[in-house]
């Protein structure tokens, strides 16, 4: 068969050549061949994506504790935590608080938090909120890789102490993976954290039982 050009027609005729080329059992190894390369780089480029994403939420983790050292280092306390996030945003009745603390001769920290609200993985900023002018301390929160999933990071604190989790994809084979972290079940969004940094708590305990015991401990 002569094949004068590669045009619509001659084409096809040209596949039809050299699929004749393979017998039947040849051509079911080659497509084999062709599926298995095809899922093995798919799978492979699905857990370089996976890693990828664990590696942000160590980092995102890692800015976040840095950023609330910064506030501690200014204030003396850690940012207050409500339902798995920082309190330090303002909420609608801060400038109704502000103005009664400005009343008060001794400023009240307890007032001063009836006046703020969660701030939003993603969407807000971490700010010092009786000086906005100030360098923010994250100028965007950051939230899970997969937020819109549904996992979130989670922040604890009592204002003597912080940890802030993230739950990994990896699961024990990603590095940072804590067991005790995961055993504790707390929810980082849809998920169970598994990875996390604190000040001066550890990661796999319970902020307030850990301070009952030091007290204990130290005999008060």
């Amino acid at each position: 068969m002569k094949i004068v050009s590669f045009g619509k027609y001659s084409l096809y005729l040209y596949y039809l050549k050299f699929m004749r080329t393979f017998t039947k059992n040849e051509l079911i190894g080659v497509l084999l061949i062709f599926t298995i390369t095809f899922l093995v780089t798919g799978l492979n480029m699905n857990d370089a994506i996976r890693r990828a994403r664990d590696t942000q939420r160590r980092n995102d983790v890692g800015a976040i504790a840095d950023a609330i050292d910064k506030f501690h280092a200014d204030y003396g306390y850690y940012p207050p935590s409500e339902n798995g996030r920082i309190k330090m945003c303002k909420g609608e009745n801060f400038e109704e608080v502000i103005s009664k603390l400005q009343t008060l001769y001794k400023f009240d920290t307890n007032l001063f938090f009836e006046g703020l609200r969660p701030c939003d993985w993603v969407n807000d900023t971490f700010v010092d909120v009786l000086e906005p002018e100030s360098e923010a301390y994250l100028k965007n929160i950051p939230g899970d890789p997969k937020h819109k999933e549904g996992f979130a990071y989670y922040y604890l604190s009592n204002g003597n102490r912080f940890q802030i989790y993230s739950q990994l994809e990896g699961g024990r084979e990603e590095t940072g993976y804590n067991q005790g972290v995961y055993d504790r079940n707390l929810p980082c969004g849809i998920g169970v954290c598994s990875y996390g940094k604190s000040q001066s708590v550890p990661i796999d305990r319970d902020i307030d039982e850990y301070e009952k015991e030091l007290l204990e401990k130290s005999g008060q």
